[in-house]
């Protein structure tokens, strides 16, 4: 089974734009250290300053902050990696993700395999007939506002998903809220919280391929910015049972709802307001049949997609059943391969508009199809615990 999760950044595909460290792409496990003496900010070219309120935060959880800065955020070792709800810690690294140092990141071997779940316990309709992927019209900051690039750091190195921004309605027209799955943002029962997490919506908004990138104006590639996870949430069920391929038991919860900032000053605007846009979550989706069409968006970076260019599939939904006590999933045909995990499933509202009832999660390999968690009781909880603890501090 293939996780959507690009596990590295592809070069190609996004060279000269939203770059990570040199870090060498270690077993699972364990990172690279930094050199003795080297601070983070060396490491990274960035601005390491941890927030007083942060600094506390790690004290709590026993974590040296002088060695936390001069590299030890990269150790991985399961007694160390915050892995529960409220744990999650993410300062800023300012220009962490700068444009001059991607090409020296390798990606690791893709740890998932070819696999077909059809024949698993639990009632599932016949497997759909393959969707080929569509690039989205540009410019994204019309036709996709909103939807961009997840980045973050791993024990084997940076890595890249989708994701979306999202309405929060404790801040009408002001969400700093943005929706991806599960296994972009948690190791699940192996781990915990992934770091450096950066969001970078409406990314490369004319669509220039990989090739172009080099030459693509730096407002076309980051056209509303960088935005860094200072909270984050996903299901119970995926921190106790979730693996990193998301083919395990725990794919009908694999989802999550991060809180963001922006690394530069925006005076005062929101993300939902740099964006350009932002999309209602339902929580109480027809059943499956009654859905006549479902649209899946993100950036795949696995060939034959380069990473650089937001795609879509467009299929009737059916439904897959990896076991019968879980929560049945959606599944499309979608040739969408990794880097698209964590991209929205839209369905059309009552007003015409784009309505999130799912997320990208997972598929076989060679892509043919792919599947997406239903968002029930478990999903609507997170989502109303988030937007509820932000809801006076914003």
């Amino acid at each position: 089974m293939r996780s959507i999760r690009r596990p590295v950044l592809a070069a190609a595909a996004l060279t000269a734009v939203v770059a990570m460290t040199a870090t060498a792409c270690g077993p699972e496990g364990g990172g690279a250290d930094a050199k003795p003496g080297q601070s983070a900010a060396q490491d990274t070219g960035g601005e390491f300053k941890i927030p007083q309120d942060i600094q506390d935060k790690l004290k709590e959880h026993g974590i040296d902050l002088d060695k936390w800065k001069n590299g030890d955020w990269k150790n991985w070792d399961k007694d160390k990696w915050l892995r529960e709800a409220g744990e999650f810690i993410n300062p800023i690294i300012k220009n962490f993700w700068n444009p001059d140092k991607i090409e020296k990141v390798k990606p690791p071997q893709d740890p998932s395999k070819s696999e077909d779940i059809s024949q698993d316990q639990g009632k599932t309709d016949p497997e759909p007939a393959a969707v080929a992927a569509k690039p989205v019209r540009t410019p994204y900051t019309s036709t996709a506002p909103g939807v961009g690039l997840l980045l973050f750091s791993t024990p084997q190195g940076e890595s890249r998903c989708s994701a979306t921004v999202v309405k929060d309605p404790a801040h009408p027209g002001k969400s700093n809220l943005v929706w991806t799955a599960a296994h972009c943002v948690h190791a699940g029962k192996s781990g915990g919280w992934y770091r450096n997490m950066v969001f970078v919506p409406n990314f490369n908004r004319n669509g220039a391929s990989a090739a172009k990138m080099k030459t693509t104006p730096f407002e076309d590639r980051v056209p509303s910015g960088k935005w860094w996870a200072d909270d984050m949430a996903t299901s119970n069920q995926w921190i106790k049972a979730g693996g990193a391929v998301p083919g395990v038991p725990m794919a009908p919860y694999d989802f999550a709802l991060m809180h963001v900032k922006p690394e530069e000053n925006t005076g005062g605007k929101s993300l939902e307001e740099v964006a350009g846009g932002a999309y209602e979550v339902s929580f109480n989706a027809p059943a499956i049949g009654k859905i006549p069409s479902l649209t899946a968006q993100g950036y795949p970076a696995e060939a034959p997609f380069d990473g650089a260019v937001q795609e879509q599939c467009t299929d009737k939904p059916t439904r897959l059943s990896r076991d019968a006590q879980l929560p049945t999933m959606y599944r499309i045909g979608c040739t969408m391969t990794g880097g698209s995990s964590g991209g929205p499933w839209f369905v059309k509202g009552a007003d015409g508009e784009p309505v999130l009832v799912s997320n990208m999660s997972m598929g076989p390999r060679p892509a043919r199809w792919s599947a997406g968690p239903h968002l029930g009781p478990e999903a609507k909880s997170m989502f109303s615990a988030m937007s509820n603890k932000w809801a006076a501090k914003q």
